[in-house]
C-alpha cells in the first residue's frame, strides 16, 4: 500500500486538521471530527451533512458561506456516529433550525436519524432529506434502494444558498427536495480503491475491464465491459440517465465527477462528448462543473449528473458561495 499517511486509524482526524489548517475561516472539532464554518454571525437556518471519509472534497470541503455550515465525517466509507452528528447540528444552529442532508445508505440514515431525534430532545427543530440520485440501482420502497453520490454536491448548493436568503427551514426543506427531485446520477469505474485500514484493494477489475455502475463504495453495478472510447461511454451513461428521467427540452446543470485518480485531461474529454449528445437531445447546458466532486479514494472512474433547472433552482445554482471545493463569484 502507497499512501501518504502515518497511520491507518490516523486518516480521518489528521485530514480534517489539514484542511482546518489550510482554511482558516473552518473550525475543526476534534475526536467528534466535525468541520464547521467559524463565523456564524448571521442567524440563518443551518445545513449539514456528512458521512464517510474517503470521498474529498465531500463532505468538509463544501463548508462555507452558501452551501453547508457544518459536515461530519465518519471513518473512511463508514457512516459517523450520532455522537458526531449532533455535534455537527450543534455546530450549525443559530436558533433557526437545521436541516440534514442525507446520502441514502442505511447507515447513515439511521445514524443521521437518530441525531435528529436527539438534537429534538434538545430542542433544535431539524429537518431532513435523503438524496438517492444514482439510476444504476432500482429505486425501492422495500430497501435502501438508490445510493446517493455526486448528485448530493447540487444538493448543498441549492439548500445552502437558499437558507442564505434568509429562507424558513420548511423552506430551505422544499428547495433541497426539488433539487433531489430533478437530479440523477450515473458512474464507472476503471479500477480500484485501497483503504488504509484494509491496506489491499476491495475489487478487482482486469487491465481491460470497466464497471459501469459501481459504487461510490465499490457496490457491484450493472455490467463489466471492456475499455471503450469517450464517445462510447458518455453515451453508456446519458443513455442510462435519460431513460430514467425526462430532461428533453429542458436546461440543466451538468458535473463530469472524477472518482480521485482520473486526469482532468480524460474529464474534460468526456465533456466534450456528452455535451455533443445532450445539445443533439436539444438539452440545454446552463452550466457545467468539472472535476473531482466525490470521490473513492483513488478510485479511477467518473459519474455524470444532471439537474434539471427551472427560474428558482437555477438563481439558487447560480448564486455566491465560498467553500474549500467550490466558490462561484
Amino acid at each position: 500500500m502507497k499512501k501518504i499517511i502515518n497511520h491507518p486509524n490516523h486518516v480521518v482526524s489528521e485530514l480534517l486538521a489539514g484542511m482546518a489548517k489550510a482554511h482558516p475561516e473552518l473550525i475543526y472539532t476534534e475526536k467528534l471530527e466535525v468541520i464547521s464554518r467559524k463565523d456564524k454571525s448571521k442567524k440563518k437556518v443551518g445545513v449539514v451533512s456528512g458521512g464517510g471519509s474517503g470521498h474529498e472534497p465531500a463532505h468538509a470541503g463544501y463548508v462555507g458561506t452558501g452551501m453547508l455550515d457544518a459536515a461530519v465525517a465518519g471513518n473512511v466509507f463508514s457512516s459517523p456516529s450520532p455522537d458526531r452528528i449532533i455535534k455537527g447540528i450543534e455546530e450549525a444552529n443559530t436558533g433557526e433550525g437545521v436541516l440534514l442532508v442525507i446520502k441514502n445508505y442505511s447507515g447513515d440514515i439511521m445514524n443521521f436519524g437518530m441525531a435528529k431525534e436527539m438534537a429534538e430532545m434538545d430542542d433544535i427543530r431539524v429537518e431532513s432529506v435523503v438524496v438517492k440520485d444514482d439510476v444504476a440501482v432500482p429505486d425501492s420502497t422495500y430497501s435502501t434502494g438508490r445510493r446517493g453520490i455526486a448528485g448530493t454536491v447540487f444538493v448543498h448548493k441549492i439548500a445552502g444558498a437558499k437558507a442564505e436568503t434568509g429562507a424558513n427551514l420548511d423552506e430551505v426543506k422544499a428547495a433541497a427536495e426539488k433539487a433531489i427531485a430533478n437530479i440523477r446520477s450515473m458512474g464507472m469505474a476503471m479500477t480500484s480503491c485501497t483503504l488504509p485500514a484494509v491496506g489491499k484493494p476491495g475489487f478487482v477489475l482486469g487491465d481491460e475491464e470497466v464497471e459501469i455502475g459501481m459504487g461510490i463504495h465499490g457496490e457491484p453495478g450493472v455490467e463489466r465491459t471492456g475499455v471503450k472510447t469517450a464517445a462510447e461511454f458518455a453515451q453508456i451513461l446519458l443513455d442510462k440517465i435519460l431513460a430514467d428521467y425526462d430532461y428533453s427540452g429542458s436546461e440543466v446543470a451538468l458535473m463530469v465527477n472524477g472518482l480521485g485518480a482520473t486526469p482532468l485531461m480524460e474529464l474534460y474529454i468526456l465533456n466534450n462528448e456528452v455535451e455533443k449528445i445532450l445539445t443533439e437531445k436539444g438539452i440545454k447546458i446552463h452550466r457545467t462543473f468539472v472535476g473531482n466532486y466525490m470521490t473513492a479514494l483513488e478510485m479511477s472512474g467518473c459519474s455524470l449528473t444532471l439537474m434539471k433547472l427551472d427560474d428558482e433552482l437555477k438563481e439558487l445554482l447560480d448564486a455566491p458561495c465560498d467553500t474549500p471545493a467550490l466558490k462561484i463569484i
